[in-house]
């Protein structure tokens, strides 16, 4: 259904007064994305919840897929947006979708929040600095995302503490299995998770689902954030550190998202801090690791890397990290699940309910937030 399909919030506007003030208790709320993202991550379930309370609508855009980065500017698409979110007291928007900017919020007087999908919690698609102005909570649900990465997370440093890549790399070349009795060094001695140090650069959403995990291994946990409230040390039980300390540690986990300041900030000096026997895991961004430090500190194998993301992607053919026999690589796959793309539109019905409710959201995108955070790079 478009805009132009959406009576009742039409209605709403043509109403005698006493009229309008009983249909005022349905709200409006508007889906614009691209068509593939409204089939991939909409499920019914979830659209019923949200009609028990609200009155639903969607709007095609054939924007850009991409998730990273600014979207780009369209008067035309923004103009149209202007005129879906018009008679909206919700908006939300995910990929496909234009920029929403001041103009378009300037036209939405009902609007009270904006929410994204799926957009790294940068606020790239939207006008945060414009909607707090004008008192529009902002909500962003990225996070969704965090459920198959940390899962993934936590297989990727089982593997490595196994050394496991090294030997599937035996059995499919067809090499005899090494005797029991000589089973030893990397992927044998202090090879279990249980009871080890864990070192987590970066403590947002995905680490903070990591930790949740990890906790049956009973793990001594120490990370580098110098964003989050120190007050989640004690709630996860988590001591925070400089990022020397956390490198020290039996399995590091590098958690952090791509900016300006983040590029290549894992380099040389970094990687030499990697204790002998660690295990180095990356299901963030491949562009805070600097990439040629990396295959030459685990060329030396007595570290094991588990990676899921590179740079750059995809690897290429020839790149040497694909032949070295203590690293284990996926395809940047870890976020990527059914479960999770629906789980975007399924949290962001759960923010619509609370904020129906009077209550504050689980995942809100703040001009604060969004201020500290070092510019991005052109990607």
């Amino acid at each position: 259904m478009t805009a132009d399909d959406d009576p009742p919030c039409k209605e709403a506007q043509r109403l005698p007064e006493q009229g309008q003030r009983a249909k005022a208790r349905r709200r409006c709320v508007g889906l614009a994305c691209s068509e593939t993202v409204r089939k991939r991550y909409v499920d019914v379930a979830d659209l019923v919840r949200l009609e028990e309370a609200a009155h639903f609508s969607y709007s095609p855009f054939d924007g850009p897929d991409d998730v990273e980065g600014q979207a780009p500017r369209n008067a035309a698409a923004e103009t149209e947006l202007g005129r879906f979110a018009s008679s909206l007291d919700v908006l939300i928007v995910c990929r496909g979708a234009p920029f929403v900017s001041d103009a378009v919020l300037a036209g939405a007087p009902r609007l009270s929040m904006l929410g994204e999908l799926e957009g790294d919690r940068f606020g790239d698609r939207l006008d945060v600095e414009s909607a707090s102005r004008r008192g529009i909570r902002v909500v962003d649900v990225t996070h969704g995302s965090s459920w198959p990465t940390a899962e993934w997370a936590l297989a990727l440093a089982l593997i490595g503490r196994r050394n496991a890549g090294a030997l599937f790399r035996r059995m499919i070349a067809h090499e005899p299995s090494v005797p029991h009795l000589e089973r030893s060094g990397l992927g044998y001695e202090k090879a279990e998770l249980s009871d080890k140090r864990v070192g987590l650069i970066g403590f947002g959403h995905l680490a903070r689902r990591l930790m949740e995990l990890l906790r049956p291994f009973h793990v001594d946990a120490v990370a580098f954030d110098p964003y989050v409230p120190r007050e989640l040390a004690e709630a996860y039980d988590v001591s925070f550190g400089p990022l020397d300390r956390i490198l020290d540690c039996d399995v590091v986990f590098v958690l952090l998202p791509h900016t300006a300041a983040t590029e290549k900030m894992i380099g040389t000096p970094e990687l030499e801090l990697l204790r002998p026997g660690s295990v180095f895991v990356n299901v963030s961004r491949g562009k805070v690791v600097d990439s040629s430090a990396l295959v030459e500190r685990v060329s030396r194998g007595d570290v094991i890397a588990c990676l899921d993301v590179f740079d750059p992607e995809p690897i290429p053919l020839d790149s040497p990290i694909r032949d070295l026999p203590n690293v284990f690589l996926t395809p940047h796959i870890g976020g990527y699940t059914e479960e999770s793309r629906r789980r975007f539109f399924s949290l962001m019905v759960d923010e619509c309910l609370r904020h129906f409710a009077g209550l504050e959201p689980w995942a809100p995108l703040t001009t604060t937030q969004v201020r500290r955070r070092p510019p991005r790079s052109p990607e």
